[in-house]
């Protein structure tokens, strides 16, 4: 297809268009809903009367909940004037104190933070008392010191809150004194390890407060998920008040599901491609539209392509956007979406969140995101000005992909699943301890503090909250990391532990530089995914641009690279051994073994695979060895039994068809855990084997990615026969003869999916099915 620009025509004409070859499979109509407008809040400074005009109604009982000193959570739609909600209170604490009250604003991306202050700049036209400011990694020193010292309204992220403003809180002591606001954005992205971290992080923030006489009320803004007031309570250890009464217009949203078609080849077309033909197409109409992608590599190519299709003339209206740039790049793209120049941008979940792009009249998601939050957040990209929108799933080879395509109503009914903090986790809350006694020395107190907002019904409880607070301190003590002085902890060392604990990175191997051959910085990978991205030879893309890792220099953690252009892309092949360490919780399913414990997790990269990027063909097979890594995590694992194996077939004959069935059901298993826990297949490891070394039985082990775990684990061990019931269907119902990547073949498995058995998995699964 050609395409090139036309007059403007409705978006149900163009995706039908789009789809002529059958791949548009369902339709969706969302429809319109009017405004509900509120009162003038009570309470709010009569200065600022003007701004609280058509207020929606569940933005005046928000922003009347936190004048009143109530900690609300916010969880409504995406554009629903959640800013409104905390931006009125900042302005009338200002107003009323004359300028000295401050606010803390936390956002979980830069680019959020950039799009809050352009915001918040124009609400200080009118309020002048405000003074916004940003306070990141990309704030040099002399704009830090002017924040310190001039800003009562500081907009920043966990990581500098963190590591650059809790430990030097007496530079801030003006600031912590007069906070009377403390908002949390985008609530819903703070899950498993990353969310564990800001319970840490914000425990820490309250002493610190209290330290200087203040205790100020904390609004979290979050997309629909499930039990927000909970998870919100968890994260600051206070009551919070949820505001779910979604007020605000919307205009008529079309959702779109994809099934990418088999080209000429026989093979189904790739998502990735799917999305770049879906996103030329609708950019050559005329259409504003965002593509989002689950990986940094398929943003690359999809925006790589998309450019292609549309030629020369309106290539430059399309770019990719993902973490990992340089400050100057993010800026520059972002400043082109919000002033219209770009007309579609390729992007993984860094563009995700509540930024205002403005105008966008489509969305693209290049495979099921993961979650019903995430995906409803996703399409709430279009169509924030109320005007009809369209939503595309495009579903890729996953199996839950291909499980939504089959069950399209799924999407729409189902309810948004529940966000899990593991606030207990020893390898998140000890570092944390540490932070926290050189910040102000700890008494026993803290341990009370550190179990607040963790309810009597939850897994962990208070107790054992407590419990895990006072083991810390007492191997900080052992360790010589802390002293006891006159009944309080006192941290012993010589500086500060809060700069060597990474947020967003529970590998303790801190970030690699990826760094040309004049010898100029390109980006940066996470230390966790370093091995398995960067090792020599792997191909590496940065905005569209193809590298090739010369070497890779761990004690430097710095990969040097050189540019190719060569169809062709990389995939790391790993070892990986389980260990059960110690068993919680056990249960039978049928003639099946069912636990939940402590396990260790040894992997190590062997080797990769080249593949050429067209076609998908294995080029070559590469040995490759690097530094065995060590993850103590906790699992779910099924222990098969001889009787059902037997049932099966699979004792006799090929001595690979047993490995093969079980390293199917492995793979299909994680696949379907998103349907009960709230990951994807990338938070979640897994091995299998036909004799375990210790239990000597057939066994399936599906773990968590973090040390210490994220509560997946748990969750996917609750889930039990429903999760095997859900696998089994899945494997029936792909239409395949022998796997695929719809079913069993998995895009991240470390042993190039091999051995595997569909017919045996499915052989196995009946069989305790049927018991």
């Amino acid at each position: 297809m050609i395409y090139s620009t036309v007059d403007m025509r409705g978006l149900e004409e163009i995706i039908r268009e789009l789809g002529a070859e059958g791949e548009l499979v369902h339709l969706e109509r969302i429809a319109p809903s009017p405004a509900r407008f509120g009162d003038a809040p009570i309470g709010l400074s009569p200065t600022l009367e003007t701004l609280a005009r058509g207020l929606w109604g569940h933005q005046v009982t928000a922003i009347e909940a936190v004048l009143r000193g109530e900690s609300v959570v916010i969880a409504t739609g995406t554009a629903s004037g959640k800013s409104r909600c905390y931006q009125l209170p900042i302005a009338h604490f200002a107003a009323e104190s004359r300028g000295t009250a401050t606010s803390l604003l936390l956002f979980p991306t830069k680019a959020l933070a950039q799009d809050q202050l352009r915001s918040l700049g124009e609400l200080a036209n009118d309020v002048a008392s405000i003074s916004p400011v940003t306070y990141d990694g990309d704030t040099d020193q002399d704009a830090r010191q002017w924040a310190r010292r001039h800003s009562n309204t500081l907009l920043t992220n966990p990581d500098m809150l963190h590591a650059g403003i809790l430990p030097f809180h007496g530079r801030w002591a003006n600031f912590f004194a007069r906070l009377r606001i403390v908002v949390i954005d985008e609530l819903h992205t703070y899950r498993g390890i990353f969310g564990t971290h800001l319970s840490q992080i914000l425990r820490r923030l309250r002493r610190v407060c209290a330290a200087y006489g203040s205790d100020p009320v904390f609004v979290f803004a979050s997309a629909t998920i499930g039990a927000p007031g909970h998870l919100a309570s968890e994260l600051c250890a206070k009551p919070v008040t949820t505001i779910d009464d979604d007020c605000s217009p919307r205009g008529e949203r079309l959702v779109a599901i994809w099934r990418p078609p088999t080209g000429s080849s026989g093979v189904p077309v790739s998502a990735t491609l799917a999305s770049s033909l879906l996103l030329a197409g609708l950019v050559a109409e005329g259409r504003r539209t965002i593509a989002f992608t689950r990986a940094r590599r398929a943003a690359e190519l999809v925006a790589a392509r998309a450019q292609r299709i549309v030629g020369d003339d309106l290539a430059a209206l399309i770019e990719p956007y993902r973490g990992g740039y340089l400050p100057a790049e993010r800026r520059a793209i972002e400043a082109k979406l919000f002033d219209g120049t770009l007309r579609g941008v390729a992007t993984t979940n860094a563009l995700e969140l509540g930024m205002d792009i403005g105008g966008l009249d489509a969305c693209i998601c290049t495979g099921f995101p993961g979650t019903i939050a995430s995906f409803r957040q996703q399409i709430g990209r279009a169509g924030r000005s109320a005007q009809q929108s369209l939503a595309v799933l495009v579903a890729g080879d996953d199996a839950l992909d291909q499980w939504y395509a089959d069950h399209p109503s799924e999407l729409f009914c189902r309810p948004p699943e529940r966000v899990v903090v593991n606030t207990a986790n020893p390898f998140v809350l000890t570092p944390h301890v540490a932070c926290a006694a050189f910040e102000i020395p700890l008494t026993q107190p803290d341990a009370e503090l550190w179990a607040e907002g963790t309810s009597t019904d939850d897994r962990l409880g208070t107790a054992l909250v407590e419990e895990a607070f006072e083991d810390s301190v007492r191997e900080l003590v052992l360790s010589d990391q802390l002293h006891m002085i006159n009944g309080r902890a006192v941290w012993a060392g010589r500086s500060g532990p809060a700069s060597r604990v990474s947020l967003r990175s529970s590998s303790g191997m801190g970030e690699f530089r990826i760094v040309g051959p004049d010898a100029r910085l390109i980006g940066t990978v996470d230390g966790a995914r370093a091995f398995s991205t960067i090792h020599e030879g792997a191909i590496y893309l940065h905005q569209g641009l193809q590298y090739r890792v010369g070497r890779l220099d761990v004690d430097d953690h710095a990969a040097w690279v050189e540019p190719v252009n060569i169809d062709e892309y990389t995939q790391a092949r790993t070892d990986t051994q389980i260990s059960f360490v110690h068993i919680r919780q056990s249960t039978d399913l049928g003639p099946w073994r069912l636990h939940v414990g402590t396990v260790e997790v040894v992997e190590q990269v062997i080797g990769y695979q080249r593949k050429q990027t067209s076609t998908g063909a294995v080029l070559s097979h590469e040995e490759l060895i690097l530094p065995p890594s060590t993850l103590q995590t906790t699992a779910f694992w099924y222990e098969v039994d001889d009787e059902s194996i037997e049932a099966a077939g699979l004792i006799d004959g090929d001595p690979m068809l047993l490995p093969g069935s079980l390293h199917a059901i492995e793979h299909c298993a994680i696949g379907m855990l998103p349907l009960f826990a709230i990951c994807d297949r990338w938070d979640v490891g897994g091995v299998s084997t036909a004799s375990h070394h210790q239990n000597g039985a057939p066994t399936i082990a599906i773990y968590d990615g973090y040390p210490g775990g994220a509560g997946v684990a748990e969750l996917g061990f609750a889930a039990g026969s429903r999760h095997l019931t859900a696998t089994f269907e899945a494997l029936l119902g792909c239409t395949c003869d022998h796997g695929c990547p719809s079913c069993v073949q998995s895009p991240k498995c470390g042993n190039g999916n091999e051995p595997l058995s569909k017919r045996g998995a499915i052989a196995l699964l009946r069989s305790v099915q049927e018991s």
